[in-house]
């Protein structure tokens, strides 16, 4: 079984620090995906958020990588 934590729009609006309409309006189907992000348990109308998988994907890609810039000529 899996070590998922599941939130509510407003436990994750708590954790990200949008509001809960922001994350219903904009970010769910735009940025965060049905069956990546949140799934619809027993096919119903809630909605649950799998808090790994989104914080997976707010980090940038590269997160704590160091930063390499390229010399002039």
């Amino acid at each position: 079984m899996s070590e998922s934590t599941y939130l509510t729009t407003v436990e994750l609006s708590q954790r990200i620090r949008y509001t809960p309409a922001t994350i219903r309006n904009q970010l769910k189907d735009n940025v965060l995906l049905e069956g990546v992000h949140y799934f619809r348990p027993f096919g119903g109308r809630k909605i649950l958020f799998i808090w790994e998988a989104i914080e997976r994907d707010m980090q940038p890609a590269g997160a704590g990588d160091t930063i390499a810039m390229p010399m002039a000529a």
